[in-house]
C-alpha cells in the first residue's frame, strides 16, 4: 500500500458534471418542444370532439344547444373537455349560430391567448 486513498478527484467529478450538463442542454429544449406539440394536438382533438357533439345535437334536435352544459346534460359529452392551453373548461369561446337558427352554440374556439407551435393563433382553431 502506498497510502493513496481510493476515490475520484475534483477534476474527474467536474468532467462528469460537465458531460451531464451538456446532455441536458441538448435534451431539455426538445422535451419542452414535444410538450408544446402535445398540448396543441390535445386542443385540436378536444375541439373536434365538442364540434362533433354539437353537430350530432343539431342533427337530433334540429336546433343548436343553448349552452355547452346542455351537451353534457343530454349525454352528447360525458364532461366538458378542458382546454389544455388554459387548463380550464370554462375558457371556451362560444360562436353563435346564424340568425336564422335557434340555439346559442354553433361552434367553439379556444380562449387561450397567443399562438400555437405552428404559428397560428389558438383562437383561430
Amino acid at each position: 500500500m502506498t497510502g493513496r486513498s481510493v476515490g475520484f478527484t475534483v477534476i474527474e467529478l467536474l468532467v462528469v458534471l460537465a458531460a451531464i450538463a451538456l446532455l441536458l442542454a441538448v435534451a431539455a429544449p426538445r422535451y419542452v418542444q414535444h410538450l408544446d406539440q402535445a398540448r396543441d394536438v390535445a386542443l385540436k382533438q378536444n375541439l373536434h370532439q365538442v364540434r362533433d357533439a354539437i353537430d350530432k345535437f343539431y342533427a337530433d334536435q334540429a336546433r343548436y344547444p343553448a349552452a355547452l352544459e346542455e351537451l353534457v346534460a343530454r349525454r352528447y359529452l360525458r364532461s366538458l373537455p378542458i382546454d389544455p392551453v388554459t387548463q380550464r373548461s370554462d375558457s371556451w369561446v362560444i360562436v353563435p349560430p346564424p340568425a336564422t337558427a335557434t340555439g346559442a352554440v354553433a361552434d367553439i374556439r379556444s380562449g387561450a391567448p397567443g399562438q400555437a407551435h405552428d404559428g397560428s393563433a389558438y383562437a383561430a382553431w
